[in-house]
C-alpha cells in the first residue's frame, strides 16, 4: 500500500524531532494541548493515520505494519532519519511496531493508553462492519463513553462535544480499516526487541485499555518505566494535558538538551480548553512529581492529582 500521510510540523527547525501519533478516531489535532510546551524543545510532527484527518483513505483492511510503513515514508519525505515518538492508543501501537522493526529510526519512545494485543478480534471486525454500514454515528456515543471519565464529561461538555465532532468527521472506511488493523494485531513477541528507552503511561480509569495492558508492556520492553495517571480515561492526554506533557518532556529530556538552555521541564502545557475549538475542525491545520509512589528502575510511578 502506498499512501500519503498528512502532518503538521511545528517548533524550531534545528531542534530534535518528536513525532506524535494519535488515537483511533482522532487527528493530529488531539495533541494541541501539549504543543506549546513540546515545541519549546522539539520540532513536533503531528500526523494523521491512514484513513484519518487529511491523510489518504485507501480501501481497508489495513495492518499495523502498513500504518507503520506509512510513517516511515513520512519521515523519509521530511528527511528525518531518527526521531523520538509518542503515541496514544493506535498511535502507540504504531510506535511499538516502528521501534521493533525500524529501531534505527526511533530514539526514545512514549506509549500512552495502548496495548500490544487488544482482543477479541471479532469485536473490532464487528465495529468495522457497523461503521461501513451506518457511518461514524453508529459508534460515536459508545466510543465517547470510553474516552473520558464521567466527571470530566460533566465538567467539560464543550470539549467532549468537540472530540465527538472530530470522531464523526473521520472517514468511515479509514476508521473501519484501522479497526481491522487492531483486530489482526499481535505485537507481544515484538516487545523484547524494542531498544529505545521507553515510558509507558496508562489512564487509571481507562475502560478501553485497562492498566494491565500497560503493565505487560512495561514488563516485556527492556528497561521500560510505567506511569499510571489518576483521573484519566482513554484520552489521558486530553483529560490531563499538563501532566502528560510534563511526563513526556521528562522522559525525552534525558536524551536532548533544551535549545534555549533551560534545564527545567515544568513549563506548563496548554490547558484542556486550548485548542478545543480546533478539535473538530483541526484537520489542517526540573521535573515535577506529585503524590503516590515512585519507583525508578523497577519502575512503576503513580501520578496522582
Amino acid at each position: 500500500m502506498s499512501a500519503r500521510l498528512h502532518a503538521c510540523v511545528d517548533g524550531p527547525s534545528g531542534a530534535p524531532a518528536l513525532v506524535l501519533g494519535s488515537s483511533l478516531g482522532t487527528s493530529g489535532a488531539m495533541w494541541l494541548p501539549q504543543l506549546p510546551a513540546l515545541t519549546r524543545r522539539y520540532r513536533v510532527i503531528r500526523y494523521d493515520h491512514l484513513g484519518h484527518g487529511d491523510s489518504d483513505v485507501p480501501a481497508g483492511p489495513y495492518t499495523i505494519a502498513e500504518l507503520g510503513r506509512a510513517v516511515l515514508g513520512l519521515l523519509d519525505d521530511l528527511d528525518l532519519p531518527r526521531v523520538s515518538y509518542a503515541g496514544l492508543s493506535l498511535g502507540g501501537m504504531v510506535g511499538m511496531w516502528l521501534a521493533a522493526n525500524a529501531p534505527e529510526r526511533i530514539d526514545r519512545l512514549v506509549l500512552l493508553c495502548t496495548s500490544a494485543w487488544l482482543g477479541p478480534a471479532a469485536g473490532w471486525r464487528d465495529r468495522a462492519a457497523a461503521t461501513r454500514t451506518g457511518g461514524m454515528e453508529t459508534v460515536a456515543d459508545a466510543v465517547l463513553g470510553r474516552w473520558f471519565t464521567p466527571d470530566f464529561a460533566v465538567r467539560r461538555p464543550e470539549l467532549v462535544a468537540a472530540y465527538r465532532s472530530m470522531l464523526t468527521a473521520t472517514p468511515p472506511e479509514g476508521y473501519a480499516g484501522c479497526c481491522e488493523a487492531i483486530a489482526a494485531m499481535d505485537l507481544r513477541d515484538d516487545l523484547a526487541r524494542i531498544a529505545a528507552p521507553t515510558l509507558v503511561l496508562a489512564g487509571a480509569d481507562d475502560p478501553a485499555v485497562p492498566v494491565e495492558h500497560a503493565r505487560l508492556l512495561a514488563d516485556r520492553i527492556p528497561g521500560a518505566g510505567l506511569g499510571i495517571i489518576d483521573g484519566a480515561a482513554h484520552l489521558a492526554s486530553v483529560e490531563q494535558p499538563d501532566r502528560v506533557g510534563r511526563l513526556i518532556l521528562a522522559h525525552l529530556a534525558a536524551a536532548a538538551p533544551d535549545p534555549a538552555g533551560a534545564d527545567s521541564v515544568t513549563a506548563a502545557a496548554a490547558g484542556p480548553g486550548d485548542g478545543a475549538a480546533d478539535a473538530g475542525r483541526g484537520r489542517r491545520g526540573g521535573r515535577e512529581e506529585r503524590g503516590g509512589r515512585k519507583e525508578r528502575g523497577g519502575r512503576e510511578e503513580r501520578v496522582d492529582g
